[in-house]
């Protein structure tokens, strides 16, 4: 079993900046395939950003790509989310992932992949 919890959201003028975390708890995370999702309000979940267990494959929404960075740190279990030049539309709640199943990093972008989930962080951009 593993627990994830985010912390860093928070509310931030357009072009400013963010650092989203998430720490596991529980099993570790360092061969679990690990992402970030968010969601607005009346809209569905949608992707942001993978890492794969390594760190090597990085996959990002178009809509943010070139303005945000995932990393993780295997020896904190913990991932992160560094978010720059923010837009109004990047608001909404964002929550942390984890694909722990034997296919963990194949399918990166489904959030159906991911078996683990944190209760999410609200990140408000104001303009």
């Amino acid at each position: 079993q593993v627990q994830l919890v985010e912390s860093g959201g928070g509310l931030v003028q357009a072009g400013g900046s963010l650092r989203l975390s998430c720490t596991a708890s529980g099993d570790t995370i360092s061969h679990a395939a690990m992402g970030w999702f968010r969601q607005a309000p009346g809209k569905e979940r949608e992707f942001v950003a993978a890492i794969s267990w390594s760190g090597r494959s990085t996959p990002y929404a178009d809509s943010v790509k070139g303005r945000f960075t995932i990393s993780r740190d295997n020896a904190k279990n913990t991932q992160y989310l560094q978010m720059n030049s923010l837009k109004p539309e990047d608001t909404g709640v964002y929550y942390c992932a984890a694909d722990t199943s034997i296919s963990a990093g194949l399918h990166p972008t489904n959030r159906y992949q991911y078996n683990y989930w944190g209760q999410g962080t609200q990140v408000t951009v104001s303009s």
